[in-house]
């Protein structure tokens, strides 16, 4: 790919300090681009920050701790962003897990939804205004394959009645959601020059679904000669991010730094509308896009 000159502009990253964001964030760095780094633990920021300010060509660091299930931690993350910034010329929602338990937040929301989706929809549409402010501004969405399995449960989204399936059913539909929510936010900033794009990073060697006891880490653990290293996730990441390749491109799924086909659920725009009308309704922003 072909990196344009960030410098003066100012991409955020979330899920930033583990995986596929470390490796996004070591790819973008040399741009010269401000990065804010977001994740959940402070002493995890500050180990990236340390690692990102040797490379060449790294432009200003900051970091941020946010818990991103929790609406109100994203709220105040927007807050302290715009006290300090006025762009924003990247925004790449990335954090994400997969929850073999099935546990609410404190907003009333299972877990793998309130991270996976409700986060992305709520900072993206609070960081809408200063978003369509910046010239060819880039949203940038980490999706997954895994949305093929996956189904869009109406009638019960939190899966307060059905079983989870070990939290993959919860995960697939939070993918699902992820593709759908980018069709339709690029749908509603056609004519802004802000463009909406998500990908699928591929089957990666990272710390996924280590969270979940010693059954998941031991099947990641075997499954680990299928994996990709996490650079190579990360590169369709810093391809949709900085690249002059991608320049213009919007509601795309992404795979190996170029578009891709998802499923026919994850291209019905009624679903990707009618998600959207739910979505400000979980995350209490009716009326806020425009």
């Amino acid at each position: 790919m072909t990196k344009r000159d960030m410098s003066g502009k100012v991409i955020l990253i979330t899920g930033a300090t583990r995986g596929i964001g470390r490796m996004a964030a070591h790819g973008i760095a040399p741009t010269g681009a401000t990065i804010v780094v977001v994740g959940r633990d402070q002493a995890r920021v500050d180990t990236l920050i340390s690692e990102l300010q040797p490379i060449a060509g790294c432009g200003p660091l900051h970091g941020e701790v946010c818990d991103l299930t929790d609406q109100a931690d994203v709220r105040a993350l927007v807050d302290r962003f715009k006290t300090r910034f006025d762009r924003l010329d990247v925004l790449v929602n990335n954090a994400g897990a997969i929850f073999t338990k099935k546990v609410n937040t404190v907003d009333g929301f299972e877990r793998t939804w309130a991270l996976n989706h409700n986060a992305y929809f709520l900072l993206t549409t609070l960081l809408q205004d200063i978003l369509r402010s910046t010239g060819g501004a880039r949203v940038v969405s980490t999706a997954s394959d895994a949305h093929r399995p996956g189904k869009m449960h109406w009638d019960d989204l939190q899966f307060e009645r059905r079983g989870t399936k070990a939290g993959w059913s919860t995960y697939c539909q939070s993918k699902l959601a992820n593709i759908l929510f980018t069709r339709e936010l690029s749908r509603r900033l056609d004519g802004s020059g802000v463009t909406a794009n998500c990908l699928h990073p591929g089957f990666v060697n990272t710390g996924f679904s280590r969270n979940n006891g010693s059954m998941a880490r031991l099947l990641m653990t075997i499954s680990r000669p299928f994996q990709r290293k996490d650079t190579k996730g990360a590169e369709t990441v810093v391809w949709l991010a900085v690249s002059e390749e991608a320049e213009g491109l919007t509601g795309e799924y992404c795979h190996n730094c170029k578009p891709a086909k998802p499923t026919g659920r994850a291209r019905n725009d009624e679903d990707a509308a009618r998600l959207w009308g739910l979505s400000e309704e979980m995350t209490g922003t009716v009326g806020a896009w425009r």
